[in-house]
């Protein structure tokens, strides 16, 4: 472990010689350090900026495309074409910022299969995480390295990787002239509310990470691809719980008998839910100033793991997080009925979220490409297709695991958030539908597919990950361990 906390303390530089030898050597350049004590008994050293760079390309960068192997795979016809300004056909080049993640993997894939010339940036924080934290998803993931050489094996299709932290501007620069993106789709957060919660370390990596993050990519389009459109993914818990309907993005008030419209307020309920409030301000402001094109996907809670990409090959499959720090409500009560673990309610049960299925999120973010914002247009989407409260969907679960054979069980345990347990939600969700949007409700066979899937693997659970123990009353400065 003492060799494995020191290589994930220091970062690699990647010299590739013109006689296509590749030399390791350690570097000490610092980029934003992670809080590091949240572990299995043991204390990481804060992870530097992983920067690889080529003496034929620029500095802090990457590029990695694969040989093509003998199978191929059916892919969907080409949707990612534009027209040149000569009326040549040209593919759409996007950048899949933090494609190593959830939500993100399965973007970068969906769009390379439709056609689209993709790019992935990621700084393989997210694995780091569950190193640290000692947790693991429930589906063996392969490296993204693995991932990209399969997928090329498969479809004949490149992914391009760049490795390194885009709070580190000189990477993002020379990333952002070296690619030439027409849309960047924005991932690369810190995405859980609960790590944000863990103490004081963590909090603020989180708002660093991903304020400054963004910051960096709106600076880079404006230096560089001033005509790129920003598809930046945020969340619906920026708006909170009002007792009034949710509007996408906007509302219309009269007050003292004037009438305008401005940004619906929001009311976010974690440090990283005011990380993306942040962000979409920040947004919202070099729109209006430097004439910066962007769509705001104000996202629900994301379930299910399996796109038909992803199912192409076990090198593909997404990562499945059942945790209480990363796993989300859906998926985390799958898993549980699937190894005997009574469902985990928070409190009384009522909160209501929008939720859509992974197939949706991928959909969306096509759609959103497709339909690209105006110069100078901040537009906000509403993204999630149904709404639930957490006692409906412990019902669906129960309901479905006791066809598959499953007894399943529901207890309520101490809400670990500042919530309210009991409110009005109706937030409305009209924009990507009326842009195509075909949804993939939640039904029967998709829930007992996900149960299904979740006893396949149900000997990778660790059920001491499954409770919650992250308290946002008790979060304090001292940095919080984990025992073995």
């Amino acid at each position: 472990m003492a060799i494995i906390a020191h290589l994930l303390s220091t970062t690699c530089s990647l010299d590739v010689s013109s006689s296509n030898k590749l030399h390791f050597k350690s570097i000490n350049q610092c980029s934003t350090p992670i809080p590091t004590s949240f572990n299995m008994g043991i204390s990481f050293l804060p992870l530097k900026n992983l920067s690889l760079q080529s003496k034929r390309s620029a500095k802090y960068v990457i590029r990695t495309s694969v040989v093509s192997m003998s199978q191929k795979a059916k892919t969907h016809n080409d949707s990612g074409s534009q027209q040149t300004a000569d009326g040549a056909s040209s593919r759409k080049k996007v950048m899949v910022i933090g494609g190593d993640g959830y939500c993100g993997w399965a973007t970068a894939l969906h769009l390379s299969n439709k056609g689209y010339e993709v790019a992935i940036v990621d700084n393989l924080i997210r694995r780091l995480f569950d190193d640290q934290l000692g947790l693991d998803s429930l589906t063996p993931i392969s490296s993204i390295h693995n991932r990209t050489r399969r997928w090329k094996s498969l479809t004949g299709k490149d992914i391009q990787l760049f490795v390194g932290d885009i709070c580190e501007f000189d990477f993002l620069a020379e990333a952002f002239k070296s690619y030439q993106p027409d849309a960047v789709v924005h991932f690369g957060e810190q995405r859980s509310a609960p790590y944000s919660m863990i103490d004081r370390s963590r909090a603020v990596y989180t708002q660093h990470n991903n304020v400054i993050g963004t910051l960096n990519v709106l600076f880079a389009i404006k230096e560089f691809r001033e005509e790129c459109h920003l598809v930046k993914l945020g969340t619906m818990g920026e708006y909170g719980t009002p007792n009034i309907d949710i509007e996408e993005g906007y509302i219309t008030i009269t007050h003292n008998g004037r009438t305008d419209t401005l940004p619906y307020p929001k009311q976010a309920s974690s440090f990283y839910h005011l990380s993306k409030v942040h962000d979409s301000h920040n947004i919202a402001f070099t729109c209006k100033a430097w004439g910066i094109r962007a769509t705001d996907l104000n996202q629900g809670v994301v379930y299910g793991v399996r796109t038909d990409e992803t199912a192409m090959h076990e090198e593909l499959v997404n990562r499945l997080d059942y945790d209480a720090v990363f796993g989300t409500a859906l998926n985390r009560f799958c898993v549980q009925a699937a190894v005997g673990h009574p469902l985990t309610v928070y409190g009384k049960g009522g909160q209501t979220r929008g939720y859509l299925d992974i197939r949706d999120t991928v959909q969306c973010v096509e759609i959103a490409i497709a339909n690209p914002a105006q110069p100078g247009e901040f537009r906000v989407f509403n993204q999630f297709t149904e709404q639930f409260s957490v006692n409906t969907l412990a019902a669906l679960v129960t309901k479905a695991g006791e066809k598959l054979g499953l007894e399943v069980k529901t207890i309520s345990v101490p809400n670990p958030r500042v919530e309210a347990e009991e409110h009005y939600y109706n937030a409305k969700h009209t924009k990507l539908i009326e842009l195509g949007l075909q949804p993939h409700l939640l039904s029967d066979s998709l829930l007992d597919s996900l149960l299904n899937f979740a006893v396949q693997f149900k000997d990778r659970v660790d059920a001491k990950q499954i409770m919650p123990s992250v308290s946002w009353k008790k979060i304090g400065v001292k940095p919080r361990t984990v025992a073995a």
